[in-house]
């Protein structure tokens, strides 16, 4: 199983403040050097926390597996096509959003989402949909012709410890579901140390991605600290 290192939050870390520091590139860099297997970015259309440059940096400087997320839209879909990152996941966005929400709506998604998926997929992009467990979402991802799915885990990990196992077990059955559906599939939002095992014993599952948790756990611990951890965590769960 890879894990994939948001560094999103160290751009709001450094966009509260002005300036460039800390500089999510140098985060990047030092995630890889800790024992990452990529890194995951996400430019939201108000430049929140990664900036265009950031991204860009990391995709011409950084040697890393990079998944950046993004909304179906032509401007996004336009610098996917001149940056080609390895992989491309497309998550919903709203702008009133502290964070994303819940999975993309692909069932009901516009003409504009199997254009993107085309667009790059054939530049050799692995495309993947960010979605809830649900076979109807992940069927149609497949239809649509995207080579991965993130399950959301923010329900899962957000929910009451007793209320855990029932979750995972239904991201489980999504997983399986997708495996018949030639579907790679991956899993992110709202996982920590206490929530990452269930999630990483799923044999289905390829990739994990964490960001907010091992950022802000990083303030404490340092992030190779917290990465060196957190990989303990998933190679015992496989193990």
């Amino acid at each position: 199983m890879r894990l994939s290192v948001n560094v999103d939050h160290v751009a709001t870390l450094r966009n509260a403040r002005g300036g460039h520091f800390p500089c999510p590139v140098e985060a990047a860099r030092l995630a890889m050097a800790s024992g990452a297997d990529g890194v995951t970015m996400h430019l939201r259309e108000d430049r929140r926390h990664i900036r265009d440059r950031d991204l860009e940096r990391v995709a011409t400087e950084v040697e890393t597996r990079l998944n950046f997320e993004m909304a179906a839209t032509e401007e996004m879909v336009a610098l996917a096509e001149r940056l080609r990152p390895p992989a491309i996941c497309i998550v919903p966005e709203k702008r009133a959003e502290l964070t994303t929400e819940g999975g993309l709506d692909v069932l009901r998604a516009g003409p504009f989402l199997a254009e993107a998926i085309r667009r790059l997929a054939g530049l050799g992009i692995e495309v993947s949909l960010f979605v809830e467990p649900d076979a109807l979402q992940i069927a149609r991802t497949a239809e649509l012709g995207a080579q991965a799915i993130e399950l959301h885990t923010g329900t899962y990990a957000e929910a009451p410890a007793e209320a855990r196992a029932a979750l995972a077990a239904k991201l489980a059955e999504a997983a399986r579901y997708a495996k018949t559906m030639d579907l790679q599939c991956h899993a992110g939002h709202g996982l920590s140390y206490e929530t990452i095992t269930p999630i990483a014993a799923i044999p289905e599952i390829s990739e994990v991605s964490i960001g907010h948790f091992l950022i802000s756990t990083s303030v404490f611990e340092g992030l190779p600290s917290a990465i060196a951890r957190m990989k303990g965590l998933i190679a015992a769960a496989r193990g």
